[in-house]
């Protein structure tokens, strides 16, 4: 096996983790921190249940956060932050169905949650390899 080989074994970056870890946490933190308001926009946006799905999918971001930052059961970890972010992002940041003013901001939150889950599915697939 070659030293590139060896290098891309095992789990990724400790700095890469630790920065999606805390930003993915810091949002789940954020939510939970501002509930009501979470819930209120969410019910909004036409989320059923949104006074229980709301906290739940915030518990799951931050889970999968914790557990990507600290590769333990990162499969499961990183399966959880793209399993919130694939189902949050078209119900929330829906920049297609708001009005003019609001569908910059909304398609920005919209594509930022694809870049994240583009990185969720990558430590995914990466979890595999070992």
């Amino acid at each position: 096996m070659s030293e590139t080989d060896s290098q891309t074994r095992g789990a990724p970056s400790r700095l890469g983790r630790l920065l999606f870890a805390s930003g993915l946490a810091t949002l789940a933190l954020r939510n939970l921190t501002n509930l009501e308001g979470r819930i209120a926009y969410a019910d909004a946006k036409g989320v059923p249940e949104a006074d229980k799905l709301v906290p739940a999918a915030s518990g799951l971001l931050f889970g999968g956060s914790i557990g990507i930052g600290l590769w333990k059961f990162p499969r499961l970890a990183s399966a959880s932050v793209a399993t919130f972010l694939a189902g949050v992002t078209p119900v929330m940041h829906d920049f297609w169905a708001v009005d003019e003013e609001s569908r910059g901001e909304e398609l920005t939150s919209f594509l930022q949650n694809m870049t994240l889950l583009g990185a969720a599915i990558a430590f995914f697939m990466r979890a595999n390899e070992n």
